[in-house]
């Protein structure tokens, strides 16, 4: 597909982005390449998810925060980005085994990723636009184990970049919530420890400590990005706050165990989206 978008109103070939991302997450399809020209930089790749989420029928819970390398950030700043978890697209670890859906039977992306994820117990005030990590941990949270379904339609989403992972919902296709670690403000982040399994073979391990800045540092992003974009957080909203172990592939039909030490553990399979 080509990305010269001619003479087409620039707001126009924005929602027309959205629109094919959109349409191919609903019938579980893929794309052969990125759906029109790349956004020049991020602020332009939030308009894009914006007019996604609008297209979406269903409501934001949360948030996934990804971490940009210091090579593939543009003049913003931003050292992270955001993705929506979606309530239907949010599901609860039980003990059994979770379905989760990706692309990747289709011709997309699909990983696993181990994830601490907060959920707020208070709103943030709307007018605070900037937000340091020790400031961040003085807005009550609460901290559980989760797992972040990272999938996309376009297989190419994270060879392409942060402008374009941005784009299509953080590549983002659901977050499995697990088992509340309590008192974790009090805990050393360096002792929550985690380990990834795809088929009974380790392919991750981790934990918090993996995260640049820890915890607070993305709990600090999601807070002051999500206000300068108009969405700031309320009481009861999610923040899965980095992968802990790595980012693993994972095809359709295989299985996932998030082993969370002295917290657990959660087991997922993968089926097609769509």
């Amino acid at each position: 597909m080509s990305n010269d978008q001619g003479r087409q109103d620039p707001s126009a070939a924005l929602d027309d982005i959205a629109r094919q991302f959109v349409e191919a997450r609903r019938a579980g399809r893929s794309l052969a390449d990125f759906p029109g020209a790349i956004p020049a930089d991020l602020m332009t790749a939030y308009q894009v998810q914006d007019l996604a989420i609008g297209r979406w029928d269903d409501d934001v819970v949360g948030w996934k925060v990804g971490y940009i390398a210091a090579e593939r950030r543009d003049g913003s700043g931003d050292e992270r980005l955001l993705g929506p978890v979606f309530s239907r697209q949010l599901w609860n670890a039980t003990g059994s085994i979770v379905d989760i859906p990706v692309f990747s039977g289709a011709g997309g992306f699909a990983a696993v990723e181990a994830e601490y994820v907060l959920r707020l117990d208070a709103d943030a005030p709307a007018d605070k636009l900037d937000w340091t990590p020790a400031e961040a941990a003085a807005l009550p949270a609460r901290l559980f184990t989760g797992v972040e379904v990272a999938s996309s339609p376009l297989a190419t989403i994270n060879v392409l970049g942060p402008r374009v992972v941005v784009s299509d919902f953080g590549n983002n296709n659901g977050l499995v919530l697990g088992t509340e670690i309590v008192d974790w403000t009090r805990l050393d982040e360096a002792r929550l420890l985690a380990r990834t399994e795809i088929d009974g073979s380790v392919v991750g391990i981790g934990g918090a400590g993996n995260l640049p800045g820890g915890l607070r540092a993305a709990y600090a992003f999601a807070l002051a990005r999500s206000a300068r974009r108009g969405r700031p957080l309320r009481r009861g909203d999610l923040i899965a706050t980095g992968n802990a172990t790595g980012i693993h592939d994972i095809g359709v039909g295989q299985h996932a165990v998030i082993r969370f030490e002295g917290h657990g553990e959660i087991s997922c399979r993968a089926v097609a989206a769509g």
